[in-house]
């Protein structure tokens, strides 16, 4: 699995690959400077299960600590692995 980040000065994406085959996505979107809010995270049926949503979620929180930037996980998917993780509460606005 190939994790590709697309960001845009509003809204970003953080999307897994399999070759050419989308995986799923996990869509954010920017508020100021150094806040995201992860307001979408789907995987496509076929690689359900594969931990494809943890993957591309995860991603995201790399790059946040890679650049001190804090995140507002709201989609459901995103906000339950930040409350089983409590190592990620330091990036919670």
């Amino acid at each position: 699995m190939k994790i590709v980040h697309n960001n845009g000065e509003q809204k970003g994406a953080f999307i897994a690959l399999e070759g050419e085959k989308e995986m799923g996505e996990m869509t954010y979107t920017w508020v100021g400077k150094s806040k995201f809010i992860i307001d979408h995270t789907g995987v496509n049926d076929e690689f359900k299960g594969q931990g494809v949503g943890k993957a591309l979620v995860m991603s995201a929180v790399e790059y946040a600590r890679k650049n001190d930037l804090k995140i507002m996980p709201l989609c459901p998917f995103a906000a339950g692995l930040f409350k089983q993780n409590k190592e990620l509460q330091d990036l919670v606005f």
